[in-house]
């Protein structure tokens, strides 16, 4: 795999898919460096390999993640893949959505991308060489209920990676997102807790609500989202460029 002495950054690895994502590319011979807001999960993770460094940071600051990215590269050494997995999940009424609750949706699922990306371009186009990828969502893909914002959002993830990668064909980097159904994380807890506040069904009956979206009946498990990201490292991937890559068990 490509990744072997690359440095690649993570954001939000301190839980969840992001801490899959920190532990496998680090297995693969990475030296991966970690973002995220909260000290405590970056810590927790960066103990699980020697090869997995921290820097708290939130990525819809543009120069605290500027600064985050000086720091991992004082750690270790020029970025040349940038996962953007930080992001946020909030449901609402479409009738009742308001400016402060699109703006975070943007803000974190989408602008965080923007600027992940941008933040690693230049290590990139120095080494000849460089992978980005968005973890993005289904969300990406078609709409659901109750959470347009994040949807719009995880849309634009897709669209901004397609037009990424068409501007950045021939300099030897790809951009390309992948796409999970419902995973699960601490985040999938949470939808199901909104669920159950919404509707008053049981905890059962709202993860098989969830499942029923997905033709293997099942949840998405985070090692699955790591392991199409490393493969989109691997040389096998380097004609792989601006594809949204579902992980949904067959989902449409």
């Amino acid at each position: 795999m490509s990744v072997a002495d690359r440095h690649v950054v993570v954001s939000g690895g301190g839980t969840g898919v992001g801490r899959a994502l920190a532990e496998t590319l680090a297995h693969a011979g990475a030296r991966v460096t970690i973002l995220g807001r909260r000290e405590g999960p970056l810590r927790e993770t960066a103990r699980q390999h020697r090869f997995i460094g921290w820097v708290c940071c939130d990525v819809t600051d543009r120069s605290a993640l500027r600064d985050a990215f000086r720091q991992a590269r004082g750690l270790n050494g020029p970025v040349t893949v940038a996962v953007a997995n930080a992001g946020a999940a909030e449901s609402v009424p479409f009738a009742r959505l308001t400016d402060d609750h699109l703006h975070k949706m943007l803000a974190v699922n989408l602008v965080g991308v923007v600027h992940v990306w941008q933040a690693a371009l230049d290590d990139m186009k120095t080494e000849g060489w460089g992978r980005l990828i968005a973890i993005a969502s289904t969300a990406g893909l078609k709409g659901y209920a109750y959470v347009s914002a994040y949807a719009a959002a995880k849309h634009g993830v897709v669209g901004l990676t397609r037009s990424v990668a068409l501007e950045l064909a021939d300099s030897g980097i790809t951009a390309n997102a992948i796409c999970p159904g419902f995973i699960e994380t601490p985040l999938l807890e949470r939808s199901l807790a909104n669920i159950m506040a919404r509707t008053g069904l049981s905890e059962e009956a709202a993860r098989a609500a969830l499942i029923a979206g997905n033709p293997q009946k099942r949840f998405i498990q985070p090692d699955e989202v790591a392991g199409a990201a490393l493969w989109l490292c691997s040389d096998s991937a380097r004609s792989v460029n601006g594809l949204a890559l579902p992980v949904s068990g067959g989902e449409v």
